[in-house]
């Protein structure tokens, strides 16, 4: 199954441009550019959520699925067009549509692109969470 968007997140020189079209390769586990060069690296995990106190029995958590975003690659001819945050935009906005909580392994996810776009901090899991989302 995939799906195309071209759900837009983070500017850079192609802001002004329309959107490229980002494909949802869920055989792979990535989302990526129409040509395959560019892609945003994922693996589902099953994580515990509950709330949040040391002394919360194992039993009461429930478990969530997450996407853990491992690597983020745009070849070094396409890098400054935008193309890692609109992957990322719709990696995020993919995990949003199903309910998936999202852990940012990924440095370029951790380190630049969630400080710009704090609009989904609710999605990352943080151990110890109170919440599910």
């Amino acid at each position: 199954m995939s799906e195309a968007t071209t759900e837009g997140g983070g500017g850079g020189a192609a802001a002004a441009a329309a959107p490229p079209a980002i494909l949802w390769n869920e055989a792979e586990g990535r989302f990526e550019t129409e040509d395959k060069e560019a892609f945003l690296q994922y693996r589902l995990r099953d994580v515990a959520v509950g709330a949040g106190d040391e002394d919360d029995d194992e039993d009461e958590k429930k478990k969530k699925t997450a996407m853990e975003m491992v690597h983020t690659f745009v070849p070094r001819r396409k890098r400054g067009l935008g193309l890692a945050a609109h992957l990322a935009a719709a990696a995020f906005a993919h995990a949003q549509r199903r309910s998936l909580l999202v852990i940012p392994t990924c440095s370029y996810i951790s380190d630049t692109y969630l400080p710009r776009n704090p609009v989904w901090d609710s999605l990352v899991y943080k151990e110890g969470s109170k919440s599910c989302m």
